[in-house]
């Protein structure tokens, strides 16, 4: 399994066919991710904002690094709240890239917000 630091190094690569992580991978990687849980078929976080204002902002940056990583999440975004959740459609699962671009979501709210964890 990768670090927390190897993963924010990493990037995403075009995956296809049977690149999907086992179950007891997924866990065992989650546990570099600790905000990060398994939840129907995705890894998934919330992240916590003072107002809408900081969770447009981060929205906008996560969505800056998605992009350049070409691997994008859904987001469930609310007044002071967003949800992201990673798959990988093209492998039927989850990849090594949802664990990349997580790492780098925690990476971006750390940077702006003081804290990888909320």
């Amino acid at each position: 399994m990768r670090t927390a630091a190897e993963l924010l190094a990493a990037h995403c690569r075009p995956l296809e066919g049977n690149a999907a992580m086992s179950s007891e991978r997924v866990i065992a990687q989650l546990a570099a991710l600790p905000q990060w849980q398994l939840v129907d078929g995705a890894i998934s976080r919330s992240y916590r904002f003072a107002n809408h204002f900081e969770t447009i902002a981060f929205v906008n940056a996560l969505a800056w690094m998605v992009h350049r990583e070409d691997h994008h999440p859904d987001l469930v975004v609310g007044y002071n709240r967003c949800e992201v959740r990673f798959n990988t459609h093209s492998v039927g699962g989850i990849s090594d890239n949802d664990f990349i671009c997580a790492a780098k979501a925690d990476a971006i709210f750390a940077q702006h917000y003081g804290s990888a964890a909320a």
